[in-house]
């Protein structure tokens, strides 16, 4: 059996710190449970947002580079993030979207679920799904109480010009079996997850994806400890993908490998989590550090722009 389970995070680019934290803390109501920077580079935050605690599966996280210019969408990329919210609550979620100036905001029913289909300012596309069963607590916020909050992820969508390596990909070697076929759309689950799906979106008629402002740069899977990780890592190498050692995040361990679509894989570790540094009750509220870059501080401090929580 494979030590997989499920999404940990998704990791995307943004063009404004303060834009990720007023689209998706303040409209979205996901929790700030992490401000840092990116470990290569030091002057960039590495922002975090969450449900309460920063429980894997639930963990989207923005590398703001201000300026820089938007991606386009297309294969080779994870073209679709999908959050659960409970059923019933669309109306909520459209209403509040649309009160924000937030277009277009779809409805469409994918694979017999409801959701609202939309995006931030960047460009990052994100759906808001109807997952009945999942009893995973959201964060409450202002104007967000915990039965319309969102739970966490429910998965994401692959776009690529050929599904087929990548299918195999996920349903050998990490866990994954498939579900479902609706026209160029083929869905494929985690057992044992709520964060579970991916959705293969075949489009060999597009063009490759760019990296810029809206798009993810990468898609990390869930296992529960570094040994676990290690037998993926093994797992991984003898089939001939090329892996990364394990690399330490501070809140999770790492490694990374390309898939066969073209989509960056990063398989991390739920320990030691986002508590390490500072309590729950306090999560994202500092500005928190890798060890190797305290000494800089004072530097970045002054490099950082404030944000507005």
């Amino acid at each position: 059996m494979s030590p997989v389970i499920g999404l940990h995070h998704i990791t995307a680019i943004s063009a404004s710190a303060q834009g990720n934290v007023d689209f998706f803390g303040k409209l979205l109501g996901l929790r700030l449970v992490k401000k840092t920077v990116n470990f290569d580079d030091p002057g960039t935050y590495h922002l975090y947002f969450a449900d309460r605690v920063g429980t894997p599966g639930s963990v989207l996280t923005f590398f703001p580079w201000a300026g820089v210019p938007k991606g386009i969408a297309g294969t080779g990329e994870t073209g679709l993030t999908h959050f659960a919210v409970a059923p019933g609550t669309l109306d909520f979620w459209r209403d509040r979207l649309r009160a924000a100036g937030v277009a277009p905001v779809v409805d469409e029913t994918i694979f017999g679920e409801p959701r609202l289909v939309s995006a931030d300012p960047d460009g990052f596309a994100f759906a808001l799904v109807e997952a009945a069963g999942d009893d995973r607590p959201g964060n409450v916020t202002d104007g967000i109480e915990q039965a319309s909050s969102i739970k966490g992820f429910r998965g994401v969508t692959l776009t690529l010009a050929d599904g087929a390596p990548t299918r195999e990909l996920l349903t050998g070697l990490m866990g994954y079996r498939e579900e479902a076929r609706e026209g160029a759309l083929t869905r494929l689950v985690s057992p044992g997850t709520e964060a579970g799906v991916v959705d293969i979106l075949e489009a060999p008629e597009r063009r490759h994806a760019t990296q810029g402002a809206g798009r993810i740069h990468h898609i990390a899977f869930r296992v529960a400890d570094r040994a676990a990780q290690a037998t993926i890592r093994e797992t991984l190498t003898k089939e001939g993908f090329q892996v990364t050692p394990q690399i330490d995040r501070s809140y999770f361990y790492a490694i990374y490998f390309r898939s066969p679509g073209g989509v960056l894989f990063e398989i991390a570790t739920d320990e030691p989590g986002f508590a390490t540094d500072e309590s729950v009750e306090h999560l994202g509220e500092a500005l928190q550090l890798p060890r190797q870059h305290e000494h800089l501080r004072s530097v970045i401090e002054r490099k950082l722009p404030a944000l507005a929580v």
